[in-house]
């Protein structure tokens, strides 16, 4: 095992023959360490990198790690041997999204549904890497956390560290305020409900992630949903998230019984295909999840912060056909 790259500086190229430890710099602390890989392995298929760092060959300071761990300067990534890419894998395109706010510290933009917030396996290039290509001379731009593939709305992107450990810091200690709007199959009860069931991660054979609830060894995960809307046999809900655990809203909902329309993990299926075929008055072929409200603190300035993002037309379109119906 050759160790001639130890305590280089991470824009050190990685040599595909041979183990590579890499010093993480201070442009790289705050980094996921799926989204350090990346650039720092050009031309290597993502796929490759997730797999290698799910079977423990990465090692951050010799332990194991996870794609989602954060880096600190000073940091020894171990990276083993790379399988390099047949061809050269085509850039991101640049394509900025609606932007809700902007300043020297952060942006926020107003996902659309079906991009992803980040290149991954079977995904070339999500969100973050079409913006860093809009925004090719912004020397720090990372996501401050996650949407799903298929959810809409309001991501925020911290253009600077301080920014970046700032709102780390407040989604920790639960300081956010991140409101959606689902669309749910059935006659919701309740004007304001209560749902605290622990959710536990799993991945599948096919490296699928899967979320469930598991009352002996999940985590704690607490969401409130208030009913805005009823159209019949669905029900507009406003998700209000106390904690941040994975698919939270979705499996929550399906769990009590009311899925999310166009939730093809833990949907209806039967009924998205009816709402896809347009049996309900707009075809309609996404997930009814949208991220329409959040609030915090500047994390720079500390002003409070209030941004929202309105319903996209696809959703809107769909919910005027429900009310006509």
């Amino acid at each position: 095992m050759s160790d001639t790259a130890k305590g280089r500086p991470a824009a050190a190229r990685l040599g595909a023959d041979q183990v590579n430890y890499v010093t993480v710099g201070p442009e790289a602390a705050g980094q996921r360490l799926d989204n350090f890989l990346l650039r720092l392995a050009k031309g290597v298929p993502q796929s490759h990198l997730y797999q290698i760092v799910r079977s423990g060959q990465v090692r951050v300071n010799k332990a194991r790690a996870t794609a989602s761990q954060r880096l600190a300067e000073g940091d020894q990534v171990r990276v083993p041997p790379l399988r390099l890419a047949p061809a050269r894998p085509r850039p991101a395109p640049a394509q900025m999204p609606p932007i809700l706010f902007e300043d020297e510290h952060l942006i926020a933009v107003d996902k659309p549904a079906g991009v992803a917030a980040h290149g991954g396996s079977g995904i070339a290039h999500g969100l973050i890497e079409m913006v860093r290509a809009a925004r090719p001379d912004q020397p720090f731009l990372e996501l401050a956390h996650r949407l799903d593939r298929d959810t809409s709305g309001i991501l925020l992107l911290a253009k600077s560290r301080r920014a970046l450990v700032g709102l780390h810091e407040q989604l920790r200690e639960g300081q956010v305020d991140k409101r959606y709007l689902a669309l749910v199959a059935g006659d919701w009860v309740n004007d304001r409900q209560h749902v605290r069931l622990p959710l536990a991660k799993r991945t599948t054979g096919s490296g699928e992630r899967r979320v469930s609830v598991d009352r002996d060894e999940g985590l704690a995960a607490h969401t409130v949903f208030n009913l805005r809307h009823r159209y019949g046999g669905f029900s507009l809900l406003e998700a209000e998230l106390k904690t941040g655990r994975t698919h939270q809203i979705r499996v929550h909902l399906a769990h009590v019984g009311f899925p999310i329309v166009g939730d093809d993990k833990y949907g209806d299926f039967e009924l998205n295909r009816r709402v896809a075929r347009g049996e309900f008055g707009a075809p309609f072929g996404r997930m009814f999840l949208h991220a329409w409200a959040t609030r915090f603190r500047h994390p720079v300035s500390g002003v409070p912060m209030s941004i929202e993002s309105a319903l996209d037309r696809e959703c809107s379109d769909f919910l005027r056909g429900l009310g006509s119906a």
